[in-house]
């Protein structure tokens, strides 16, 4: 066949089939937010075997890591230990072997199969540290194998890249909950790794470790915390070590990006990034250079002071910010719903100038320790970002924050629920999805409540309250109202609010966006 004709038809065979695809989802309704693809095959795959003369011996297995490789992951695997008592062990060898300067990069022995060495972090047993190009080598100690045995052993290597994702490569960092449904966690916490202090066993004030921050996250009953420590990432590593224990509770890498005219948070890279936004860098070029590392970036407390009190804490930019290459503002941080600062107004403006950004919560918790019963207190979980994403994963949870299916718990409770949908003729959306509506058609939103009964639903179109003709009052701890609303074929976004007995906010949902570019 003609190659210029095969192209052509190749071509139109992926246009039909994507047609279906559409057609197939738009028939479905809406789905939760497609977390991207993730590396499950290996670069380098090793093989051999073992008999008994290698009985308590050291096999040398070199490999060759290319320029550019920032990550070294291993999963090791052989046979005959189940029936025969064969016993290998592991560990890893830089490019100078034993005695050169980052040489030796640890030995696990028999205890881990799989482990992951960088620059940032390493799995507990390997230290963390530059990968260099050149011939490494994975050390194998047979510390038992029978005189008659034989064992056939597999090391499969990931070679990981400067703009990977935190939760490449997929081996490392599997779902802990397959299922899809609302998770509920804390984007923004600091530890002992910048500012985070604690009052140590004699009372005094210390750098608060990582390890209460996380337990304390379990006690309020959370399913993921972003530990967004202040320009660095080196509480990566203790993530590393923690994540295996707390297996019910997913550990997201992040920095709080903290400048001299603002703050944001970068999560799900443990990358560089020169944070420096001064005469030389804005923050365009800080933007741009975040974009390749997959991660997501929110804007944190914008409406903050910038003065003596909070050093750069507002959001002051020199010059205007292409806000295309943000993805989230924090707009609500700790308890800041209830007060004038609160970032919920800033992030509205933003929704009428036609910026699709999810709004998202974060204690930007300083103590793990800290009481409740504290004035203004800064509680792990307080607000609560609550998801909904396919599954209890890194990728599946930024992906969903990314396309909005998102709302904020004020009050960090475990159990409070806002869901907002809409659909339209065969459309469907939740919150953070979009609908295409010509005029004179009808949209009919759903929002489903769990909370206190005795408040009420809020319903807010283009920043503006409105009274959609449905009686919006909480009468029951769980309750569901529907009403219809008539486009005009413009440009609109549609949320609800939930508000307590007394008025006070209690739930802030993220829009339904009508008709958007």
């Amino acid at each position: 066949m003609n190659p210029h004709l095969r192209h052509w038809l190749l071509h139109l065979l992926a246009g039909l089939l994507l047609a279906g695809l559409m057609v197939l989802f738009d028939a479905l309704g809406p789905a939760h937010a497609a977390a991207p693809a993730t590396r499950e095959q290996p670069d380098l795959v090793l093989r051999g075997a073992l008999d008994g003369t290698d009985n308590q011996t050291y096999r040398m297995l070199p490999f060759d890591v290319p320029a550019g490789t920032s990550r070294i992951t291993v999963q090791f695997d052989y046979d005959g230990h189940a029936n025969e008592h064969t016993r290998i062990d592991l560990g890893l060898l830089g490019p100078d072997g034993f005695h050169g300067k980052d040489g030796f990069r640890g030995w696990s022995g028999g205890s881990k199969l799989l482990f992951t060495v960088s620059a940032t972090d390493a799995t507990p047993s390997y230290l963390p540290g530059p990968i260099d190009p050149g011939r490494w080598t994975l050390l194998l100690g047979i510390p038992n194998i029978r005189k008659r045995a034989h064992a056939n052993y597999t090391a499969r290597l990931w070679f990981g890249r400067p703009d990977d994702p935190a939760w490449e490569p997929a081996v490392l960092n599997p779902p802990l909950r397959h299922e899809a449904g609302w998770y509920r966690g804390d984007l923004h916490m600091h530890t002992a790794h910048s500012d985070g202090s604690c009052a140590s066993q004699s009372g005094r004030e210390v750098p608060c470790p990582l390890f209460l921050t996380v337990q304390d996250a379990v006690g309020r009953g959370l399913d993921f915390i972003a530990i967004t420590d202040h320009n660095t990432v080196s509480q990566a590593d203790a993530m590393r070590e923690l994540q295996p224990y707390f297996d019910r509770l997913l550990l997201i890498p992040g920095r709080e990006l903290t400048t001299f005219q603002g703050h944001a948070n970068l999560l799900g890279t443990t990358a560089t990034v020169d944070f420096r936004v001064d005469g030389k860098q804005d923050w365009n070029a800080l933007l741009r250079q975040v974009a390749p590392l997959h991660g997501l970036i929110s804007i944190n407390h914008p409406i903050r002071p910038d003065d003596e009190t909070c050093m750069g804490c507002g959001w002051v930019p020199k010059g205007g910010v292409d806000l295309h290459k943000v993805q989230a503002i924090e707009a609500v941080n700790g308890i800041d719903a209830v007060l004038p600062d609160s970032g919920i107004p800033f992030w509205q403006s933003l929704l009428d100038r036609g910026y699709r950004l999810t709004a998202v919560g974060g204690s930007d918790n300083h103590d793990a320790r800290r009481a409740l019963a504290l004035p203004n207190a800064s509680v792990v979980g307080t607000p609560t970002t609550v998801v909904h994403a396919g599954d209890l994963s890194m990728q599946a949870i930024l992906a969903a924050i990314r396309a909005g299916h998102v709302f904020i718990d004020v009050q960090g409770s475990r159990d409070h629920l806002l869901d907002l949908t809409a659909r339209s003729g065969s459309q469907a959306a939740e919150m953070g999805d979009a609908l295409a509506v010509p005029a004179g058609r009808t949209v009919r939103f759903t929002v489903s409540v769990a909370a206190p009964a005795g408040g009420a639903i809020e319903i807010i179109e283009d920043g503006k309250v409105i009274h959609p003709g449905a009686d919006l009052a909480l009468r029951l701890a769980r309750q569901s109202v529907s009403f219809d609303w008539s486009s005009d074929g413009k440009r609109h976004w549609l949320r609800a609010n939930v508000r307590g007995a007394a008025g006070q906010l209690l739930l802030v949902g993220n829009p339904i966006y009508v008709n958007v570019d």
